[in-house]
């Protein structure tokens, strides 16, 4: 981004590099996560060790599946002349749009070491009973 300022000159934003980085960082921090589309459904995989299944909201929203979640870990180790403490926290927020056949209200979630497991249906295609003619305005 570059910026006029009221002398005429083009100066760059002081602001771009941290923008930049705080990108960077956010996508660094991103929970690992896999789509895959087979035959019937479509399946979103994410790896989430420590993270609770009680800290994690999903939801389906406009085509949209939000997959939110909080990681609150601590660990405490103790000796007769040491004393070890550490403590990880951090939300994260991931969201995948759907395709247009993706069955997004009647999608399941599943969690199993530390992996979650989201299958999402696809609806089955509208057959027609019969074929319609269509006849050809003269004009």
């Amino acid at each position: 981004m570059v910026e006029k300022t009221e002398h005429g000159g083009l100066w760059p934003s002081l602001y771009d590099p941290l923008r930049a980085m705080g990108a960077r960082i956010a996508d660094w921090l991103s929970p690992a996560s896999e789509a895959s589309g087979g035959e019937d459904t479509y399946d979103i995989s994410m790896e989430l060790p420590g993270v609770s299944e009680q800290d994690i909201d999903i939801s389906v929203e406009d085509g949209v599946v939000t997959i939110r979640g909080e990681k609150k870990t601590a660990t405490e180790k103790k000796g007769d002349t040491w004393y070890f403490s550490e403590r990880q926290y951090g939300a994260f927020r991931r969201s995948f749009r759907l395709p247009s056949d993706a069955d997004g209200a009647n999608a399941s979630a599943a969690m199993k070491d530390g992996v979650l497991q989201l299958t999402v249906p696809k609806l089955a295609p509208e057959k027609s009973e019969t074929a319609k003619k269509i006849q050809i305005a003269k004009g």
